[in-house]
């Protein structure tokens, strides 16, 4: 009996340390990772302000998401679901896309799903750098910044529709120096048709794939039998009479371990254009984050009329909304970047600072602390009020004072990584 106990103490013992070490060794990699990186070389940005700020002290939502990313690194979790949301910083994907491709570093040898991503360059707008988007045929499109719409919109915030007989879309999952980096074995297109006389099928390698209907997402579903980097969807109209098909985008997936990094952005979104996505629930099940990263604000501040209590509450409608999907979902809240307003006179236009972004840095913080998240202050990370001139004159800003440059965009992604990555190192150590 004794050595019978003596054993079951020495196994116990042995899968403590073992934890322990695999514990130790998930929190040594993300160490390394952060010291790929160093502290920037730019006068004016505010280094020690490049933490997860948590205004509750402790987020047991921040710690169940460090949880999750940790059974990652240690090998016990296949795959995190990170959901990145914004406006146009967002749409044109270099600043997500840079924190995208430095997660994917994180699991040696495996490169985890894509994501979520939208066909921009159909809908006649500008698409990611980072996959080439090509199509035939006539597309109508619709987005939720603006009050007239032919399509009802998930949650990309952004739709297009068609009714012709040659309409396909083409997807090229790595046109740059990705190295096929992304691939896919399932193609999940989020989109309805009005009839059951039109249907999409997808196109691999020649070959040519039927989707399974999911009535539940409303989601065309497609499975082949090897991993691929590129694809096109083709409307097929099996009737004289051509019938409407809208497609809301495309999730990429393959069954790789790592951090599955989706973004969605549309140029001039707020807050309310995202609560008017009637689908944005359903589109939410798709995905499921483990971590929701906020950046939605730029242009609900923009206007001389703009409301705290307003900009709060929308903001609490908008967490309502994934909560009822996903209700231990984590959540960072990025503060607005400082901008300038264009105020046109009689002969030339000046610029102004927005002075609303100091009203919004404020407003992050109460939001944080209300749903128990962490907030990247981007506003006094870059400098606080006026500093977009700075960032202008190095060359990380554009003209506008309002976006940032694609070597701006790459070094808010590398900071926001590092910020991310020592939030996570903190949580582990300190409990």
């Amino acid at each position: 009996m004794y050595i019978c106990q003596s054993l079951k103490f020495e196994f116990v013992k042995q899968n403590i340390w073992y934890s322990i070490r695999r514990s130790l060794l998930s929190v040594m990699l993300v160490v390394l990772a952060i010291q790929t990186f160093s502290q920037s070389s730019y006068p004016f940005i505010v280094d020690s302000m490049n933490v997860i700020r948590i205004p509750n002290q402790k987020s047991e939502r921040l710690n169940t998401f460090y949880d999750k990313m940790n059974a990652l690194l240690r090998g016990s979790k296949n795959q995190v679901s990170i959901l990145h949301i914004g406006g146009s910083h967002v749409q044109a994907d270099m600043f997500s896309h840079q924190v995208r491709s430095h997660f994917d570093t994180l699991i040696q040898n495996h490169h985890a799903s894509r994501g979520l991503i939208f066909p921009y360059e159909t809908a006649k707008t500008n698409n990611p750098y980072n996959y080439k988007v090509t199509h035939k045929g006539e597309w109508t499109p619709s987005r939720n910044v603006r009050d007239t719409r032919v399509a009802q919109l998930g949650m990309t915030g952004i739709a297009v529709t068609t009714k012709d007989t040659l309409a396909e879309i083409t997807v090229i999952l790595n046109p740059t120096d990705e190295k096929h980096r992304w691939t896919f074995n399932k193609l999940t297109l989020i989109g309805y048709a009005d009839s059951s006389l039109v249907e999409p099928v997808l196109i691999v390698n020649d070959m040519v794939y039927k989707a399974s209907y999911d009535s539940v997402s409303s989601s065309y579903v497609y499975k082949i039998p090897s991993l691929a980097e590129s694809f096109t969807v083709k409307i097929v109209q099996n009737d004289t009479i051509p019938h409407q098909f809208t497609v809301n985008g495309f999730v990429a997936e393959n069954d790789d371990k790592g951090f599955v990094y989706h973004a969605i952005g549309v140029n001039g979104a707020s807050v309310p254009s995202y609560l008017s996505c009637e689908f944005f629930e359903r589109d939410m099940a798709l995905i499921h984050p483990d971590l929701v990263i906020f950046a939605i604000g730029i242009n609900d501040a923009a206007s001389d009329s703009f409301s705290d209590s307003v900009f709060i509450s929308n903001y609490d409608s908008l967490i309502a909304k994934i909560e009822r999907v996903v209700p231990d979902c984590a959540y960072i809240f990025i503060t607005n970047n400082d901008s300038f307003k264009k105020i046109k006179g009689k002969k030339s236009s000046y610029y102004v600072v927005n002075k609303n972004g100091l009203r919004v840095q404020k407003d992050f913080y109460e939001l944080a602390k209300r749903h128990d998240g962490g907030v990247w202050d981007m506003f006094a990370l870059m400098g606080g009020l006026s500093s977009m001139k700075q960032w202008e004159a190095f060359g990380l800003a554009k003209k506008d004072k309002i976006h940032f440059t694609a070597k701006g965009y790459r070094l808010m992604g590398d900071m926001l990584y590092r910020a991310i990555l020592e939030s996570y190192n903190q949580s582990m150590l300190n409990r």
